[in-house]
Parts: C-alpha cells; sequence; structure tokens
C-alpha cells in the first residue's frame, strides 16, 4: 500500500497545531504546547488511531540559545533540512494572502509505533519560488515578527491545511484544533460547505455553522485573557481579504477584533481546557460557553529515562503502551529504584560539567527547573532570599536550571540574567547551574536525573504544565505550586509538595510571591532535606507514590481515550 493510499484508506481525525514537537533534530516547538501535540501524535500511533497531524515546517526552527557570562540571551537561527528526514507530497494548494495567491506544499513525515500504528503529519511549507519573498519566508520563523506575520501564518495552517487535506483525498471525520492558532480552519471549512443561496433564501443561512461545530473539537490552552490571539479587523481585511462577510465575521469572531479563540469556540461542537482547574477558568472567561475539561498527559515511553524504562520493563511488562500498569510500582525494590535514579542522576551531572562547567555531587540534593523563562513561571523565586537559601543549603542543596525566553519578552530575558547574578551569589555555598539551549534530549536527562521537580507558576496561570508529569514517570516527586495538573496530582508528602495556598484561596490578581517564597523555604528545609538525608526508606516511597500515582495517570494514552469517547465520536 503507497503512502497516498494509507493517507486515504479510512477516515481521519485531522489534529491541527502550530508547533508539533516529535524529536530534537525538528525544532518545529517552543515549549509545552508543541511538545504536547508530539506527544499526542506519538500516542495515536502506539494505539492505532487514525490521525493525521497538521502543522508548519518552521525551517528556521524556533531559535537556539545563547547565553554569555552574565545570562544574556542570544538567539541564533537554528535551520535545518525537512527533506533530510520526510518526503514533499505533490499536490499545492493557493491560499490567498494580501490579494495574491500563496503556494503551500506540505512534506509528509510518518510516526511509527512499536505497536505497528503509523501517524503521518503533514508540516505546510511556502518556501517555493512561485511565492514572493515575504510569502516563502511565511514558515520560516515559529512565532516570528509582528501580528501581520504571525496572522498570515495562522492563514497557512487553518486555511491552507484544510485545503491540503482535501487535496490529497483525505476523509476528515473531526478537526481538532490544538489552540486557537488554527482557528481559521473553521472560515474554510464554512466556505467549502456553503450552502446555495436558493436552497435557503437568507443571506446568514448560507454558512452552515451547525455543519461546521459537528466537525470541529477545539482545546484551549490558555487561562488568561491577554494571551489569546486577537487581530484587528482591518488587518484581517489587508491580509486575508473578505473570507465572510463583515458582519458574520464579527458574530462568530467578536465585535471589536478578530479574536481567534471565540472563532474557535463558536464554531466547534466540543470544547475542553487541559486540566480540571483550566477549565473552571476557561468557563470564567467565556461565560455561557459550554468547555470540559481532558487533563493533559506526557507520551510514557518518550519520557521514561533508559534506566527507569529498563526497569519498568522488567517488572512491569508492557507498561509502555498500557502506563496502567505502573500502579504496580510497589513490584520493583526499592534498592532497584534508587540504583536507577542514581544512574540517571550521574548523567546529569555529567551534562552539567560538559555544559557549564560546574561540579555537583550525586550525593547531594538536586533540585531540576526547566521552563520557558517569562514572568508567570517565576523561575526566579528560589532566589528570593539567597542568604537564607545559602544558610540551611549549604552543601545539601544543587540545583539545575534551564530555559528558553521568547527573543521579544524582555522581561524573560532578564530573569535568565538574575538568575545568573544568584549563581554567583551562592558560589561557594549551593552550586548552580543554568543549562543553555535548552531542547527535548536536554529535557530527558534533567529531569530523570533531578531528585526533586520544582514549578512555581503564579496562580491560575498555569493551564495544564507537563514537566512535573515528565518527572514522575522517573520517579522524581514534584514540589509546585497547586496550579493546572498537579491540583489534580496532588497528595501532601505522598507523591510530592505543595508550595503556597490552596488554589481556592487565589485569584488572577493574586501576586503572593513573598508568602510563596516562605513557604518553598520552610518546607524545603523542614520538610523535604531531612527526609532526603535522613530517611532514604520514606524519600523512596514518595518516588514509587509519584510514579503508582501520578504516572500511572497523567499520561496520553488515557488522555487519547478520552479525546476519542468524549469528543472523536460525539
Amino acid at each position: 500500500m503507497s503512502p497516498l493510499d494509507v493517507l486515504q484508506a479510512e477516515p481521519k481525525i485531522a489534529y491541527f497545531s502550530m508547533e508539533i514537537g516529535l524529536r530534537s533534530d525538528v525544532p518545529t516547538y517552543s515549549g509545552g504546547l508543541g511538545v504536547l501535540a508530539g506527544d499526542t501524535i506519538k500516542a495515536c500511533a502506539d494505539l492505532k488511531l487514525p490521525v493525521v497531524g497538521v502543522t508548519l515546517v518552521s525551517r528556521q526552527g524556533y531559535f537556539r540559545q545563547e547565553l554569555d557570562a552574565n545570562g544574556r540571551q542570544h538567539a541564533r537561527p537554528s535551520p535545518w533540512d525537512p527533506s533530510r528526514l520526510m518526503t514533499l507530497v505533490k499536490p499545492r494548494v493557493k491560499v490567498v494572502l494580501d490579494r495574491r495567491p500563496v503556494a503551500v506544499g506540505a512534506w509528509l513525515y510518518w510516526v511509527d509505533s512499536p505497536t505497528g500504528g503509523r501517524i503521518p503529519v503533514l508540516f505546510l511549507d511556502t518556501d517555493f519560488p512561485d511565492n514572493a519573498p515575504e510569502h516563502r519566508e511565511l514558515t520560516s520563523f515559529l512565532y516570528g515578527h509582528d501580528a501581520a506575520y504571525r496572522l498570515r501564518q495562522e492563514a497557512v495552517l487553518g486555511l491552507g491545511g484544510g485545503k491540503m487535506l482535501q487535496a490529497l483525498g483525505i476523509t476528515v471525520r473531526k478537526y481538532h484544533m490544538n489552540e486557537g492558532h488554527s482557528a481559521l480552519l473553521t472560515l474554510e471549512l464554512l466556505e467549502r460547505f456553503r450552502r446555495p443561496i436558493e436552497s435557503v433564501w437568507q443571506e446568514d443561512l448560507v454558512w452552515d455553522v451547525e455543519r461546521i461545530k459537528d466537525l470541529c473539537v477545539f482545546t484551549t490552552h490558555t487561562p488568561v485573557e491577554a494571551g489569546h490571539d486577537r487581530f484587528p479587523y482591518d488587518l484581517v481585511e489587508r491580509v486575508l481579504g473578505a473570507p465572510l462577510p463583515i458582519e458574520v465575521l464579527k458574530r462568530l469572531g467578536g465585535p471589536e477584533e478578530l479574536n481567534m479563540t471565540l472563532l474557535a469556540l463558536n464554531l466547534s461542537r466540543f470544547v475542553n481546557g487541559v486540566a480540571k482547574k483550566h477549565g473552571e477558568v476557561s468557563r470564567a472567561l467565556f461565560p455561557g460557553y459550554e468547555i470540559s475539561a481532558i487533563t493533559n498527559g506526557v507520551h510514557s515511553f518518550t519520557w521514561t529515562c533508559p534506566d527507569l524504562a529498563a526497569l519498568y520493563d522488567a517488572h512491569l511488562p508492557g507498561w509502555a503502551n498500557e502506563p496502567e500498569l505502573l500502579v504496580r510500582v510497589d513490584n520493583i525494590p526499592d534498592a532497584a529504584l534508587w540504583a536507577a535514579h542514581q544512574a540517571a542522576k550521574t548523567r546529569l551531572l555529567a551534562l552539567v560539567a560538559r555544559a557549564t562547567g560546574a561540579r555537583m555531587s550525586p550525593d547531594v540534593l538536586t533540585i531540576g527547573f526547566a521552563r520557558r523563562m517569562t514572568m508567570y513561571k517565576r523561575a526566579d523565586l528560589l532566589f528570593s532570599d539567597v542568604k537564607r537559601l545559602a544558610d540551611f543549603g549549604d552543601g545539601r542543596l544543587q540545583v539545575v536550571l534551564a530555559g528558553k525566553a521568547h527573543p521579544q519578552d524582555e522581561p524573560g530575558q532578564h530573569i535568565i540574567e538574575r538568575l545568573f547574578q544568584a549563581i554567583e551569589a551562592l558560589r561557594g555555598r549551593v552550586t548552580v547551574a543554568f543549562l543553555p539551549d535548552y531542547q527535548m534530549d536536554m529535557a530527558l536527562t534533567l529531569i530523570a536525573g533531578s531528585d526533586l521537580w520544582l514549578n512555581t507558576p503564579r496562580r491560575p496561570h498555569e493551564a495544564s504544565g507537563t514537566s512535573g508529569m515528565k518527572a514522575t514517570h522517573n520517579g522524581v516527586p514534584n514540589f509546585s505550586v497547586l496550579d493546572g495538573w498537579w491540583i489534580e496530582g496532588h497528595v501532601e508528602g505522598v507523591t510530592g509538595w505543595s508550595i503556597g495556598p490552596p488554589p481556592w484561596e487565589s485569584t488572577l490578581t493574586d501576586t503572593p510571591d513573598i508568602r510563596d517564597a516562605h513557604d518553598l523555604y520552610d518546607k524545603l528545609e523542614r520538610v523535604i532535606l531531612p527526609l532526603y538525608y535522613d530517611d532514604r526508606p520514606g524519600w523512596i516511597a514518595v518516588m514509587k507514590h509519584a510514579i503508582g500515582k501520578n504516572a500511572s495517570y497523567f499520561n496520553c494514552h488515557r488522555m487519547m481515550r478520552r479525546y476519542v469517547t468524549e469528543a472523536y465520536l460525539r
């Protein structure tokens, strides 16, 4: 059967995402959203689901991070060649941008699973000689340039992606929009299924909104109003022309600006947030809409280090495609689990030494923290009081940090500089290292080799978070603010520890940095460090609970089964 025959073999779920992170050498992701999308595709392959992924090729990658001695970030392109791993499919489709036709092609990549499942992913590309130079660049940089560039990118994804699936002869059962970036897909569908005016005799009814809603699923990932993509209607008219009569577009996408989240909400039958708390926050942001919650997961096999994977293979056979089996973690001897963890830790410390020159001890409690460097993540909360941290952490604590700030996020870049200042202030007492150019391969080494995974977002800005789920797959307990998924996964002192007050005591305007820092220090000094150094069996018990109670549930296999039963089969 030819690749095209496979694509056309049965109706598909078309999964649209601006970024899909499948491997480090295909740098078409910026962080959690893209890695989640990649994990979703891998789980679909494991489960042999009829899914096709649609994304942008982003030929220049997100960016390669270089840091100088003071922590100043320099963003460099991260070019890659899709022809090395992918096949350019024959059809080209046209999307009209700036009143000119733009040719859109697609590179086909196959995600293969040991179960025999195969998922095709289409990486859309506009870098063709017949396109104008500014349009050839649209699939070069992920989240690049200004609002006009972003709108054109989203048109390539939504309008171009919808047309490409049709040109390839792929029958689509459902269209799943992963975040609002692909919401313009709905305009392509409205046009495709437009009714003849003589069949309805009313202009509004030519747009078959109910049919499109039946076809579409929308997952929102943004818990704050300011985070939703919006475009002025004069820009929309200049870039897209008039895809719908303006009064219809404003009714669906918002009266003042084209709000991509509103557009997707109004044209999707099933809508969900990515954690229970995020579902609540989303319903408050968009009252009147039915918004469910399907908590994110991670791809278990991808995010389990080789040492732990070998242990699971020996004691929990079948775990990779049935992560629920991780509840039987007590089958693993404590000594074997500790030895596997220490092997992962040794690998991390070797990476730290190579990348930064910092020398760390395998016998010292190691905190890991890696996030997108932006203000609400509060990467510097741990260093709010370096004197106190040095006093109780001297010789007993070491920290490994990593993360990129968006090139246009100056406050985020300043956070990295402050972290470098903290490194100097703590030198000789608490060893702290910052790993540059964080990416997927490094992430697994960092997460699995840490003893404790730290997460300090400002509540309730964390829609879900997935790095902590990855930590649990490696027996690494979480120490986190109660937000996103951790509200559901947290059992104090059992699966890990909380920072700050419970979620019902915080609001979108709450900024309890000082209170959270005090709680972080108190718990680290009085609870976590004593347990690690004085009660090894007790610490290993927390490691096992993280695996058995968290990793067994917070995985993409469970997540995708819920999407199938609650969204795709409706």
